[in-house]
């Protein structure tokens, strides 16, 4: 593959300066770069660093902003303003949702997801779901794990929510 480089976190766009100083030096190699991220930056630096990317794997969690919020501390307008973005201007961008319980597992939440991600002009989502590959490591921190006793998710169990994509004319994939 002439081989490549995804950046993901925490937020790589974060650390905004570092991040594109490594882009630049790791493009100068010729190399795919990718990255894995919320969006969660200034448009204004988005604009600039994200056309630098081969690969957006965009995280879209919550449609809903009051629901975003509470269950993530930050609203998701300039999510939402950098996802359609990078939509319009062509860059390649795959949405990809993180399956939660509690946050976004719902059907309800399913199709609030399906119409932002259709109305932003993407083709295609990623499902991701809930795992316990963090539990713990929150247990070696000494700090509560607020999805104890949750269930991972199989993709089985997400037949139904991915139906929803499909119906709305987005592939969806695992």
């Amino acid at each position: 593959s002439n081989g490549g480089v995804t950046l993901s976190g925490g937020e790589a766009m974060v650390q905004y300066d570092f991040m594109m100083a490594l882009v630049h030096a790791l493009k100068e190699k010729g190399l795919h770069l990718a990255i894995e991220t919320t969006g969660i930056v200034d448009h204004e630096k988005f604009k600039k660093a994200a056309p630098l990317f081969d690969l957006l794997l965009f995280d879209v969690k919550q449609a809903d902003p009051m629901k975003h919020k509470k269950g993530t501390h930050v609203t998701n307008e300039v999510i939402q303003k950098n996802f359609k973005w990078a939509i319009e201007q062509g860059l390649n961008v795959l949405p990809r949702i993180p399956v939660i319980p509690g946050f976004n597992e719902t059907l309800e939440d399913a199709k609030e997801l399906a119409s932002c991600i259709k109305d932003a002009g993407a083709k295609d989502v990623q499902l991701l779901p809930f795992h316990q590959f963090g539990e713990n490591k929150y247990s070696l921190l000494h700090r509560p794990y607020r999805f104890q006793n949750k269930h991972g998710l199989q993709e089985a169990d997400l037949l139904p929510y991915c139906d929803i994509f499909l119906k709305n004319g987005l592939s969806c994939t695992f």
